[in-house]
Parts: C-alpha cells; structure tokens; sequence
C-alpha cells in the first residue's frame, strides 16, 4: 500500500466508498473506518499502520496547505 487511492482500493473490497465532497473529511471519514475494520479484525495490523500512516501524511499536507493558504 503505497497511496491514497490503494486505502480507497482496500476500503472498496469491505463495500465502503467515501465520497462527502471535502478531501479533508473524506480522509479522516476513511481513517474512521479503517480503525473499525481493524478493530473487527478485518484487516491485518500491517494493512492498518500503513493505511493510518499514509492518511495522517495526506492529512497533515492538506492542513499545513490550508494553514499556508489564510496567510
């Protein structure tokens, strides 16, 4: 798993799609669910800490950008 779009991809096969419209709540929608599968065992401890650290990275950027942005 190496991006955005392979935690979308790993979501897709659990029958979950996200899609709100804003990108900032559509990663932290899929991190809440991520943290779900994983607390129901459905996905493997490596798949969660790849998927976590690949979304708090997008998250973190899309901030700073904001943040960079009201400046």
């Amino acid at each position: 798993m190496k991006t955005i779009y392979d935690v979308q991809q790993l979501l897709k096969k659990f029958g979950t799609f996200i899609y709100i419209g804003d990108r900032l709540a559509d990663l932290e929608m899929m991190e809440d669910e991520i943290r779900e599968l994983h607390r129901s065992q459905c996905v493997t401890n490596e798949e969660f800490q790849m998927a976590i650290l690949l979304l708090r990275s997008e998250i973190a950027k899309l901030r700073d950008k904001e943040k960079g942005e009201e400046l």
